[in-house]
């Protein structure tokens, strides 16, 4: 049994090659040579890749829940005392768990894809089918290699050192990672019909109607694995913060805004037919830096507060960068010709346009996060010099690009095709605008004094004004009933609005937040008050607890409000089992309106230093995001559109713009 389910895992990794090469193999034939391939074999190669994965992912949590310390990966990352939520966690936590982990998530997307297959003459699905076999036997291939969990020690320990401590104290880390996997992951269907359709020399929307579905929910993913992640960032880390530009939170965010604005430019190519050469770059370069997020990941080239150590994969990874890049776009050079789209005549004011100035805001946003993110690493290996990019920077860069984006965003969805009249834009526009210009009226009465923080306030509410506007007039009545056959009827369209809404809200949180937070750090002993935002704070005691697998040291302060107690904090530091660093735990009192958030900086037997914050807004911030999340889910949950002339008219605007209104 020790060596049993090491035995089986790495079976199941290696079944996985072994099936991916044949997908490889039988999909390239089957896209050259129609009819030289059964459909059932590519679907059986699927199954047989999904199995595979399924078994190494099913011995990797049997052995640490059997603390199966023989096994590398057991005596790495897992500690007898380690608690059941966490022990099954583990199985990503480090560095070959979380290459299976990837493995199982793509051997399903590629489970259904071969499903999706329409037969074997499906020369655009074969074809696909054959370049995710490639990548599937890349990843599989370092799981019976440089990133082999299970690895079979000679001298197992009695016990290990668990998993790091700050992905062992918060239920969010069973979900923030496989939420990104599902995301980053997904976006290997897009590269490969589009690889695909490449090799083909097919333009058209045939390959982005196909993967319509898979790019959305990888998209839907994606964001609310970056919305759960920040927000463990702020509940967990104790720096006061949801977003510190961290080289792996850029990872993360750099695809994310590449691929939003290779869904927008998806539907300007089904709808008119322009931008199809700019969808391939924008599929190629998705799935490319979904790579690179996972090297810089995975490498150690990066200081961050979750990086692995220094592995084979950071090289594999690297050369399989190298390969997409230069196969992908040498493929492109040489297919650029045949799938370029006729010339057409592109207007800014039309909603092509404002959607491809949409695009370049979002590709020239990832360029400046992508150039703060490695401008440290090229230093390093050309100069051998350390420099580090910080906060101001991004922000200098990020403030100025979210204004103009919220700008594209807002007039985008309200402006016809073709070309849109400046009368018409006023009387789409004219009472949003109105109510933008009240609302930012009264944040300023209110003392809101930031510039920008009113111009984002102003932003916000005529885009939300103008989506419920458009809500109300292009409804057949005004009823609940017939606006919820409006929006159920063209999903696409209102996901999309509620996806803007979230933005809009995301942006009003962070601006008012950023622009009106209190902070202060004051060191108390036990009896000691301070004034804080309003309240009185009183530090009463502090205490040490342990449990079976940490020590808990935490301080107990009381916050009162015109003299009566309205809220104990008790911020923590946490020592594990094996894991001499403490690490602290934040305590955070959430309203509506305003978060206060307690994070202890230094506890010793004497006094008590702990940093303080009054974020207003705050909770909006994760409410919008989940907005965000919820309007790519609405838009899948539309209808399945067998037919590319449905599939088109879902993406066309709503009755307002027939209606001239």
């Amino acid at each position: 049994m020790t060596q049993a389910v090491p035995a089986a895992g790495w079976g199941g990794a290696l079944l996985g090659l072994a099936a991916s090469l044949v997908l490889a193999l039988y999909g390239f034939r089957a896209q050259h040579r129609p009819g030289t391939v059964r459909t059932g074999q590519l679907r059986a190669a699927t199954s047989v890749m999904a199995g595979g994965a399924v078994l190494s992912m099913a011995a990797l949590e049997t052995a640490l829940l059997t603390d199966n310390f023989a096994m590398s990966y057991v005596a790495e990352t897992h500690a007898r005392a380690t608690p059941l939520l966490f022990t099954i966690t583990s199985a990503w936590s480090g560095l070959g768990g979380s290459i299976v982990l990837w493995t199982l998530v793509l051997a399903g997307y590629i489970f259904v894809a071969g499903r999706n297959l329409t037969g074997a003459d499906d020369r655009l699905g074969t074809g696909a089918l054959g370049v995710m076999g490639l990548v599937a036997a890349f990843f599989f291939g370092m799981v019976t290699t440089v990133a082999n969990p299970f690895k079979i020690l000679a001298t197992p320990p009695m016990d290990g050192p668990g998993p790091n401590p700050l992905l062992r104290n918060d239920i969010m880390v069973a979900i923030h990672p496989p939420l990104l996997y599902l995301g980053f992951v997904g976006f290997t269907v897009s590269f490969a019909y589009a690889m695909s359709a490449l090799v083909l020399r097919r333009g058209g929307v045939d390959w982005l109607v196909r993967t319509r579905r898979a790019n959305l929910v990888a998209w839907t993913f994606l964001t609310a694995g970056l919305i759960v992640g920040a927000w463990w960032s702020y509940e967990v880390l104790g720096w006061g913060g949801y977003w510190a530009w961290d080289p792996v939170e850029n990872a993360a965010l750099i695809p994310w805004l590449v691929a939003t604005a290779f869904i927008h430019s998806s539907v300007v190519q089904v709808k008119r037919g322009m931008l199809q050469a700019w969808n391939f770059v924008l599929a190629l370069a998705t799935f490319a830096l979904t790579i690179l997020g996972t090297f810089l990941t995975r490498s150690s080239v990066v200081a961050s507060v979750h990086s692995f150590t220094q592995s084979g994969v950071g090289p594999a990874l690297l050369g399989f960068l190298v390969v997409v890049l230069v196969a992908g776009f040498t493929l492109f050079a040489l297919r650029g010709e045949d799938i370029a789209t006729r010339t057409r005549s592109l207007r800014l004011g039309s909603r092509e346009g404002l959607f491809l100035v949409n695009n370049l805001l979002l590709c020239l946003f990832a360029f400046v996060v992508l150039l703060g993110t490695l401008y440290p690493i090229f230093v390093e290996a050309l100069s051998g010099g350390q420099v580090s990019v910080g906060r101001p920077f991004f922000d200098r860069m990020a403030v100025p690009l979210s204004f103009a984006l919220l700008l594209a965003m807002g007039a985008g969805p309200f402006t016809p095709y073709r070309w849109a009249t400046p009368g018409l834009l006023w009387t789409r526009l004219r009472v949003p605008l109105l109510l933008g210009s009240a609302a930012a009226a009264v944040v300023t009465v209110a003392g809101l004094r930031s510039v920008g923080a009113v111009a984002v306030v102003f932003l916000a509410v005529t885009i939300s004004s103008a989506s419920v506007r458009q809500l109300l007039v292009a409804a057949p009545n005004r009823r609940p009933r017939g606006l919820w056959r409006l929006v159920t009827g063209q999903r696409a369209y209102w996901g999309g609005q509620l996806a803007h809404l979230g933005v809009a809200v995301v942006a009003v949180a962070i601006s008012v937040s950023g622009a009106t937070t209190n902070r202060a750090t004051v060191t108390l002993a036990p009896g000691q008050t301070a004034q804080f935002a309003g309240y009185t704070v009183t530090l009463e005691t502090t205490e040490q607890h342990v449990e079976p697998d940490r020590t808990l040291r935490d301080a107990h302060f009381v916050f009162r409000e015109d003299g009566q107690a309205v809220w104990t904090a008790e911020p923590r530091l946490e020592t594990f089992v094996n894991q001499p660093q403490a690490v602290g735990t934040p305590t955070v009192w959430s309203t509506a309106g305003r978060d206060i958030y307690v994070a202890l900086a230094q506890l010793t037997p004497e006094n008590v230093t702990v940093n303080l914050y009054r974020y207003p807004l705050m909770s909006w911030l994760w409410v919008g995001g989940f907005m965000i999340a919820a309007g790519g889910g609405w838009a899948l949950t539309g209808k399945r559109r067998g037919r590319l002339e449905r599939s088109t008219a879902e993406t066309a605007p709503p009755a307002e713009a027939k209606a001239g209104a």
